[in-house]
């Protein structure tokens, strides 16, 4: 499979003063079938503003969820996806513009071996 579908998780509790910018890096990635998916997971801050607002504006999954703590979180991402493959990135964190292109690369290198 030459573009497969990659699923990328973004679990938040309380991480609004980062979760746009690990969105925006998401959604600024070199590869384009990305299916993002953001899991609130119960924040009390305004995360799910930040959140929303950008939903709006990319039209990602977005699901939200009274506090199970990060395991359950990432599970329900895990559950919601459809890609042939997943990245899981926290909400404070980001990604470079061509890590998934990089490393889907290479994942596909590695399966022809």
């Amino acid at each position: 499979m030459k573009n497969p579908l990659v699923s990328v998780i973004i679990p938040c509790y309380n991480y609004a003063a980062y979760v746009e910018e690990a969105i925006q890096s998401v959604i600024n990635q070199t590869y384009k079938n990305i299916e993002l998916i953001v899991i609130n997971d119960g924040s009390t801050d305004n995360s799910d503003e930040i959140i929303t607002k950008l939903q709006k504006k990319y039209n990602f999954i977005y699901h939200k969820q009274k506090n199970q703590g990060i395991v359950a979180t990432r599970n329900k991402g895990i559950s919601l996806a459809k890609g042939e493959y997943l990245v899981q990135l926290d909400a404070d964190d980001w990604l470079d513009k061509t890590y998934i292109e990089e490393t889907l690369r290479l994942a596909q290198k590695k399966s022809l071996d």
